[in-house]
C-alpha cells in the first residue's frame, strides 16, 4: 500500500516557472497536432465551415458549405437515421417512390443560390424487394448517407436549402417522409451565413 508523499519545499506545489513550461508545452503540442491534421476546416480564406443542422422524423441532417471561393462552393449534407437498421432511398428514385413506396434523398436549392449540377451521395446504392411491389426499390445500406451539391451564387441575398426524405427498416417499418423542408440561409459578401434554427 502506497502512502501519499507530504508536502514540503518542492513537493505538492509547482513552481511558476515549471507552472508556466507546462503551460507552453501543451500550447505548443496542441498547435503541432492541429498542423499536422491540416487545421480545422475552412469554407475558404480561412474561415470556419458554416454547419447548421435539424431532425425530423427519425432522421438527423447536418448541412455545411465548404470551399467556398468566388461565390461558388460546395453543399454538403449527412443524412443520419435515428434508428439502428433503418436506410435511405436513393437519390434517383422517383419523386413519389416506386408504385407510391419510399421518397428520394434529396436537396434543393432556391433565391439567391443556384445548383451547378447533380446531387451525388457518397454511398453505393443496393436494390431490394418489398411485398406488394413488383419492381425493385434502389436504397442505400443502413446508416448515415453523405451527399453533395455543387453551388453558386449570383448575388448577395436570402437562399433556401429544400430536403426531401424518408427512412425504412425491414422490422420496424417506415417513418413519416419529409418534403421540401427549408433551411434557410443568408449569402454575404464573407460567404454563406445560417440562419439561427
Amino acid at each position: 500500500m502506497s502512502r501519499p508523499i507530504p508536502e514540503g519545499p518542492g513537493r505538492g506545489r509547482r513552481s511558476p516557472v515549471f507552472a508556466g513550461f507546462t503551460a507552453a508545452l501543451v500550447s505548443f503540442v496542441s498547435f503541432a497536432a492541429l498542423a499536422a491534421c491540416g487545421g480545422p476546416p475552412t469554407a475558404g480564406g480561412g474561415r470556419p465551415v458554416p454547419t447548421t443542422h435539424f431532425t425530423e422524423n427519425g432522421v438527423t441532417v447536418t448541412l455545411s458549405v465548404s470551399d467556398w471561393h468566388a461565390s461558388r462552393g460546395t453543399l454538403t449534407a449527412v443524412f443520419t437515421p435515428e434508428g439502428k437498421g433503418f436506410h435511405l432511398y436513393s437519390t434517383d428514385l422517383p419523386p413519389t417512390g416506386i408504385e407510391g413506396v419510399g421518397r428520394p434523398t434529396a436537396m434543393a436549392v432556391t433565391g439567391a443560390l443556384k445548383a451547378e449540377g447533380g446531387l451525388t451521395a457518397a454511398a453505393d446504392v443496393r436494390s431490394i424487394s418489398l411485398p406488394g411491389v413488383d419492381a425493385p426499390v434502389p436504397v442505400y445500406p443502413d446508416g448515415p448517407v453523405t451527399t453533395t451539391l455543387p453551388v453558386r451564387a449570383d448575388a448577395d441575398g436570402e437562399a433556401t436549402v429544400l430536403f426531401g426524405y424518408a427512412s425504412c427498416s425491414a422490422r420496424d417499418g417506415c417513418t413519416i417522409p419529409v418534403a421540401d423542408r427549408p433551411v434557410h440561409l443568408s449569402i454575404t459578401g464573407d460567404g454563406p451565413v445560417f440562419d439561427s434554427p
